[in-house]
């Protein structure tokens, strides 16, 4: 699991630049190493991701940053995976990650992840390092059991491009979720702070500690399914990330009292009550940017893949009705029509 150090501006550093101050710091490693963390997201000033190295610090700034998890070096092995790749050129790809398959080498995943896959399928130096290299190509991840469209890139160019696309909110990425009970408002706006649980070092949780990390989540409803007995009812979702905090929806669903179907760590019920899937009902369906070399608008959709279609269509029978919204969007997601 990766370490959070946060760090509080005295009167004495202020003026310093960033690379320099974190440098400095017995917590944080080289000034070199702390640069790139700062390019690959991974600092935030004062709750917002900061990608200038340069960037002068102030008294009182609230420094966060996330190292990663130290892991014994070695090159990432070649490992011939399966990808579904949507897009590619050049410079960059899109792909549907599926589900159960972590993005890069950690404990208890040293290999077999999807950083395996982009350097069979691109050769390692085929693929940005921005992120660290035991990152390769990684522009931002997908939880295990999160499936869907993803990035990565094939040069440190296009990754810090695509990197600055998320931190300017200019990234489109849009995700499918059903959670438990009846959203009542048809559209909605989550903003907080979110930052790693004090409880439980495995979960991230809403937080106003004035180091947590600001995080932006919009929603619209697509469905509503009547209650039942043994649960609460259902509404699909589609939710629109302008942050990519940890867990980040799944968090701010729970923080609004309508945690994720299926989700084994901010979830509730049992198996019925879960329609029976044993990971959390998640999907990221679309994505659509300006392609930061050629200028062009990249546009992907992703429908819903089995187990999650399954899941819905246990519901179908129970549906109070689609919004204008998802008139538009769940034909769009490969479900069975009428």
């Amino acid at each position: 699991m990766a370490a959070d150090v946060h760090l509080l501006v005295s009167s004495e550093s202020a003026g310093e630049r960033l690379d320099a101050y974190l440098g400095a710091q017995d917590a944080c490693p080289s000034r070199s190493a702390c640069a790139k963390l700062v390019e690959a997201g991974a600092v935030a000033v004062n709750g917002e991701t900061c990608l200038s190295k340069k960037q002068v610090v102030c008294e009182g700034d609230r420094i966060s940053i996330e190292l990663p998890e130290v892991r014994e070096p070695g090159a990432i092995v070649p490992q011939a995976i399966p990808l579904d790749i949507r897009y590619e050129d050049d410079h960059l790809l899109v792909l549907s990650k599926q589900r159960g398959l972590v993005c890069h080498p950690a404990h208890g995943h040293e290999d077999g992840t999807l950083a395996n896959a982009l350097v069979y399928h691109c050769g390692i130096e085929h693929l940005g390092t921005v992120q660290g290299e035991d990152r390769p190509g990684i522009v931002h991840r997908l939880d295990r059991d999160t499936s869907g469209l993803m990035l990565a890139a094939k040069d440190d160019d296009t990754q810090r491009a695509l990197q600055n696309l998320i931190r300017t909110r200019t990234l489109d990425r849009r995700y499918i979720t059903l959670v438990h009970g009846e959203i009542v408002m048809d559209e909605g706006t989550i903003n907080t702070g979110i930052a790693r649980s004090t409880r439980d070092r495995v979960k991230m949780a809403v937080s106003d500690d004035p180091f947590a990390r600001q995080a932006i989540t919009t929603f619209q409803v697509l469905e509503r399914f009547e209650p039942a007995r043994g649960d609460e009812g259902y509404t699909l979702v589609e939710c629109h990330l302008y942050t990519g905090r940890t867990h980040q929806i799944r968090v701010h669903m729970r923080h609004i009292h309508h945690p994720l179907v299926g989700d084994p760590l901010y979830g509730k019920g049992n198996g019925r009550m879960n329609l029976d899937l044993d990971r959390q009902f998640l999907h990221s369906w679309s994505v659509q940017f300006e392609h930061p070399i050629t200028g062009e608008v990249v546009s992907c959709r992703d429908e819903l893949p089995w187990d999650l279609a399954a899941a819905l269509e246990e519901l179908h029978d129970r549906s109070l009705g689609r919004t204008a919204a998802g008139d538009v969007i769940v034909p769009q997601l490969g479900l069975l029509e009428d």
